[in-house]
């Protein structure tokens, strides 16, 4: 599904009005039927008190064709105004003239305060107060409005996206409401699906309010949701030769978790054969947990890290195979680093640098576009800072540009981890991941992604296309967990061992608890 920033929808809205002769009234009329039409299905209406609150802007138009529609289906509704009737323009204007007519109350708000009683005793409260364009900090009126809607204990119903959230990034501007439920119009917001706006949405649903199917996907949008892509039939007659062949170049003295997660997921997620490189002192502690994992005991630097020396063994292996990975646990030893530049520059297979291999490339990512293959990135937000050499809180409210201008200067294909991770491609596409929760935030989770990329590779997918569905495998596998054991203390094991259970859910069909949050309804 494609995502729109605000100034992409503004354009979407314009071209469905000048170019299409859709008038603005039925495209409002379009989005308060599909609000409507939520509510109507989660509440019986009929006699209850409603409240809608509207601003001066589209987002106040649609809350009043809302209001009509609910007086209409026989609820009693009082619209609040926070701003003069003035104000309003165009359809939103129309729809105020029409409401007003209506033997319904329409009152201008003063204060929260003075309409705190009507708040209180309202079944369903509306929010059609901000709408998407919001871009400086919510004050005065419109910060009380928000603060009542969200101590009222109501069910509340945002149109577009919850007021006070930036429709572009997800960011609260000051306060923001906490809906029930919101109903997007023309394709959802950027805002609507990054956190920390996603988590004040609740249940997501779209509108494409009449737009035809020529204009919601239209291929110049470059952001879309991390759709489900359908995994390959497994032949009857695979072997672990025919399954994907991948060398895990990872693991120093001390780190041995990094390197067991990696290479032992790739053949929980279906791969064929996972080489190990890995220090000699490291490989006989791996050996004892991950079985499957073919060992390459590599000489070690005085630190107990992968020495350069290995280089050549190193490259030599890495063409018997059809993947690699570098950067679990391997540390920063100065040395080490060394051989993650050289490998990296000479292996021509697609190459997966996580961890500490993308300290090599810290502030200099154009050297990255000199390598002979394709190359994938994981970082998450820090190491993203590193790279990039941007501010962490930098980094945490423009997380769409900062990765796609990391795409474009690497050329590689970029996972930036987190709530929602992110995947980038260098021609500026973006694809956000809907699964996965907040216990898998654990030490290691990150390896585990790097084997389900590779095995998503050896099962048959083009490169792009392994590693979306590793991003989102990754993903149901730790809402698997989560599911059985609960969020908390999930580890990279427990979503480890939950890989294969994915890869058969996502064979046979998403538990509908699961693909309710991975889908958003059309209406």
């Amino acid at each position: 599904m494609k995502i729109a920033s605000v100034a992409e929808m503004r354009s979407l809205d314009r071209a469905a009005v000048e170019n299409l002769s859709i008038p603005e009234e039925i495209l409002m009329e379009n989005a308060g039927l599909a609000a409507y039409s939520v509510l109507a299905g989660k509440e019986d209406i009929k006699g209850q008190r409603c409240a809608v609150i509207c601003g001066p802007g589209n987002n106040g138009g649609d809350g009043l064709v809302v209001a009509r529609l609910l007086h209409a289906g026989g609820a009693r509704v009082k619209v609040f105004l926070a701003a003069e009737g003035t104000k309003f323009r165009g359809a939103a204007r129309v729809n105020l003239e029409i409401v007003s007519r209506l033997p319904l109350e329409v009152r201008q708000v003063e204060s929260a305060a003075a309409i705190k009683s009507e708040i209180e005793h309202s079944r369903v409260l509306v929010d059609a107060l901000l709408g998407t364009g919001l871009d400086r900090e919510v004050s005065g009126l419109y910060r009380d409005l928000i603060q009542l809607l969200n101590d009222s204990g109501k069910m509340v119903l945002s149109l577009d996206i919850p007021s006070g959230v930036n429709g572009d990034t997800g960011a609260v501007m000051g306060a923001a409401v906490r809906a029930a439920c919101t109903v997007t119009f023309g394709l959802p917001k950027i805002g609507n699906l990054l956190y920390p706006g996603y988590s004040l949405g609740g249940k997501l649903y779209l509108s494409h309010i009449s737009f035809p199917p020529g204009l919601h996907s239209e291929n110049s949008l470059p952001i879309q949701t991390n759709d489900r892509l359908p995994l390959p039939v497994r032949p009857a007659e695979a072997h672990k030769g025919s399954m994907g062949k991948a060398l895990f170049i990872a693991g120093a003295a001390n780190y041995y978790g990094a390197p067991y997660f990696a290479s032992h997921s790739f053949l929980k997620a279906g791969g064929g054969y996972a080489w190990l490189a890995t220090p000699r002192q490291v490989a006989p502690f791996i050996a004892q947990q991950a079985s499957g994992v073919i060992m390459l005991p590599q000489r070690e630097t005085a630190a107990g890290s992968l020495a350069l020396d290995n280089r050549q063994q190193l490259l030599e292996q890495a063409q018997m195979a059809d993947f690699v990975v570098i950067g679990p646990g391997l540390t920063l030893t100065e040395e080490t680093q060394q051989l993650v530049k050289e490998l990296a520059a000479a292996i021509t297979r697609p190459l997966l640098i996580d961890g500490d291999g993308l300290a090599a490339f810290a502030g200099n990512l154009p050297l990255l576009r000199q390598r002979p293959g394709p190359t994938i990135l994981t970082p998450h937000p820090g190491e993203m800072a590193r790279l990039t050499g941007k501010p962490l809180a930098y980094i945490a409210g423009n997380r769409i540009p900062v990765l796609q201008d990391g795409a474009r200067a690497s050329g590689a294909l970029v996972v930036l981890k987190g709530a929602h991770s992110l995947i980038g491609a260098p021609d500026g596409r973006v694809f956000i991941n809907l699964s996965g929760n907040p216990g898998m935030a654990t030490p290691g989770a990150g390896d585990v992604l790097t084997g389900a990329v590779a095995a998503m590779f050896g099962l048959g997918f083009s490169l792009e296309e392994a590693v979306r569905k590793g991003v989102f495998v990754h993903g149901l596998a730790g809402d698997l967990a989560a599911a059985d054991q609960g969020e908390d203390g999930i580890t990279a094991q427990d979503i480890l061992d939950y890989l294969p259970r994915a890869l058969k859910q996502d064979r046979e069909g998403i538990a509908e608890s699961l693909k309710g949050r991975y889908e958003i309804p059309v209406l």
